[in-house]
């Protein structure tokens, strides 16, 4: 960067008419200003100051370099100006990825609410149950539901992510209800397909004991949404995150399996690219959801039987 230096050395020397001013301006030795000056004629090859004791004048080339090197300095002290106002405050489009069912029961409904807060944001969100790639995909940050976040990104827990398995009351009447894991076999089953642990669930009791029980699922989907919608229909048993079916079980459209035995826990997760300055509009967007979410999240907390 001395060439950035020495030009706005030689810009400010013109400006003040002399070194002397131009050092003490700057806090400089008169020698050091000369020296900026000096070299940055020697890197162009060409004088652009006609120097006198008394005086110092622009040469032809000088003054052309003068005036275009003043709007080069201008436009990056706008540039600085304009970077560390959009660092002060939340503002700009916020890109958003999001997994699908969760993004349109819980995020979705919490934007206006988000942008309220933060008027000089906008927000686009792109929903996908795929794992993508963050920096490739041109994201500010994405919500995960995972146990491990990947390394190569920087990675805050929102809040947690129990799972329990439930059926419709009208399958449990015509087929009836599993007392223990292992019963879930002689059930028909509604896998996720990009679960890594959907074909074989864990269950552990109150004592500790883990119990893994080989799952073959009849229907598989790739939407817990589209899975709700078949579960409440009476195709059969399901492993669902509580942000999907706690209302529904609430309510007493579905009921929760098992209740003995805790199954997937899982955590949500809002990462972003590593970053040694986080934009104010993702930490507003973590911190906001954060508080949403709170540390027992609110679809369990109406829902006493989770």
């Amino acid at each position: 960067m001395d060439s950035l230096t020495d030009i706005a050395v030689f810009v400010k020397v013109v400006e003040q008419g002399s070194f002397t001013a131009t050092a003490e301006h700057l806090s400089l030795s008169k020698s050091v200003v000369s020296k900026y000056v000096s070299r940055l004629e020697d890197r162009l090859g060409a004088r652009l100051l006609n120097r006198s004791t008394r005086r110092i004048s622009l040469t032809e080339v000088g003054r052309s370099f003068y005036e275009r090197s003043q709007v080069a300095l201008q436009e990056i002290a706008e540039a600085e100006a304009e970077v560390t106002h959009l660092q002060s405050e939340p503002r700009g489009r916020l890109r958003i990825n999001a997994p699908m069912s969760f993004g349109i029961l819980h995020l979705a409904p919490a934007i206006p609410a988000f942008l309220e807060q933060y008027p000089e944001l906008s927000v686009s969100i792109q929903f996908d149950d795929r794992k993508l790639d963050l920096i490739e995909g041109g994201f500010d940050v994405a919500l995960t539901i995972s146990n491990l976040a990947d390394s190569a990104l920087v990675a805050r827990r929102l809040g947690p992510c129990q799972h329990c398995v439930v059926a419709s009351p009208e399958y449990l009447s015509r087929h009836g209800t599993p007392r223990h894991p292992e019963e879930l076999q002689q059930h028909t089953i509604v896998g996720y397909q990009y679960q890594e642990s959907a074909h074989q669930w864990e269950f552990i009791d109150a004592r500790g004991q883990s119990t893994r029980v080989p799952i073959t699922g009849k229907v598989e989907m790739n939407n817990s949404l589209g899975m709700r919608e078949a579960i409440l229909n009476g195709a059969g048993i399901m492993r669902a995150p509580s942000f999907v079916v706690g209302e529904d079980i609430q309510r007493g459209r579905l009921t929760c399996l098992l209740p003995a035995y805790r199954t997937l826990e899982m955590s949500i997760y809002a990462v972003y690219p590593q970053r040694r300055h986080l934009s104010p509009k993702v930490r507003a967007f973590v911190d906001f959801l954060s508080q949403r979410i709170g540390a027992v999240p609110y679809w369990d907390a109406r829902c006493p039987r989770l």
